[in-house]
């Protein structure tokens, strides 16, 4: 197992030579984020309670902080991404969310045809990220959708790199597997 990154850790665990699993796990809750939007959001409903004198504001603001805050934990705020990699079956994504629920996507090893780092320009900066390309099915030589992968982590290159080179690796096992066949 090996750890990476500065806020968050890439942790990489070989099950077998065919089957790999990543692990990036997101910078955490930060409580003075939330602490400081809690208490200007209360502040606000405060001042206007002193306007108005009316008590509702300041149940309505109370209501409404903890609301968004279990909707921000339960559906925004991810705090583990995995990539589970079998050349047999497929590749998984898991997102495990602040509030423990967790969401799973799943692909066919059919359906994928590469695994690429691709770059963007976001806010005067380069940003990499890995993606599954997705053969078409009337074409299979053509692309047909692309499906990013720690999209909430966004984990440094040299990571992206680690995970992108045993992905190859399995993708290659299966192209010689098949061949021979």
């Amino acid at each position: 197992m090996e750890e990476r990154g500065e806020r968050m850790g890439l942790q990489c665990r070989q099950h077998s030579a065919s089957c790999h699993e990543f692990s990036v796990r997101c910078q955490p809750v930060q409580l003075r984020s939330l602490s400081a939007v809690t208490c200007s959001v209360w502040l606000a409903a405060y001042w206007l309670f002193v306007l108005t004198q009316n008590s509702m504001v300041l149940s309505a603001a109370i209501f409404i902080t903890l609301i968004g805050l279990i909707v921000y934990l339960h559906f925004v705020k991810i705090d583990q991404e995995s990539l589970l990699v079998i050349a047999s079956l497929g590749i998984q994504m898991t997102s495990s969310y602040a509030s423990g629920k967790e969401s799973t996507t799943f692909i066919e090893m059919s359906q994928v045809k590469d695994v690429v780092i691709n770059e963007a320009i976001y806010m005067q900066k380069v940003i990499y990220y890995l993606c599954i390309l997705l053969r078409d099915p009337l074409d299979p030589q053509s692309v047909s959708e692309v499906v990013p992968l720690f999209q909430s982590s966004k984990p440094r290159l040299d990571c992206l790199v680690e995970v992108y080179r045993s992905c190859q690796e399995i993708l290659e096992q299966r192209k010689t597997v098949s061949q021979t066949l």
